[in-house]
């Protein structure tokens, strides 16, 4: 299940910043997933055609590196269990991945907005509060009336 903590958050295993993390500790294996081609493509519209090389309509063979924030967060909430990633790196098109991983795992992740969830039905835990809530109209509410990002 996707828990997810509102507000200011800090511990040890907190990362803050992803896009920075995953250039120095990304692993090869989590890149030759299909898991990882997938985001990609999605999220940035270009094929990961291995741990380091990617193919972009606009910018042509880059490293794994420039690849889009959102993609290296998703990435590392997928293969890396020991940390909680800031998901406010990401865009709302990310919304849908982490639903998809989160069904299959369970991850937590920090944010500081509202991500805009797809309408369908889910599962979403709110650790500040042990609620879960499963349409996007009962997050926004349960955010706003507890005040989580005040």
């Amino acid at each position: 299940m996707l828990t997810i903590i509102f507000g200011d958050y800090k511990d040890a295993n907190y990362i803050s910043n992803p896009d920075m993390f995953f250039d120095n500790t990304y692993e090869d294996k989590w890149l030759e997933s299909d898991l990882a081609k997938d985001i990609v493509k999605d999220i940035d519209k270009s094929d990961l055609e291995g741990p380091n090389l990617v193919v972009s309509p606009v910018l042509g063979s880059i490293p794994v590196t420039r690849i889009s924030g959102g993609a290296k967060t998703l990435i590392q909430i997928a293969f890396d269990s020991d940390h909680i990633f800031n998901a406010s790196a990401c865009g709302d098109n990310c919304a849908k991945w982490l639903l998809k991983i989160g069904n299959d795992k369970d991850i937590v992740v920090r944010m500081g907005h509202v991500m805009h969830f797809p309408e369908e039905s889910f599962d979403i835990k709110i650790a500040n509060t042990g609620d879960i809530v499963h349409t996007p109209y009962e997050l926004v509410e349960k955010v706003i009336t507890e005040g989580l990002l005040d």
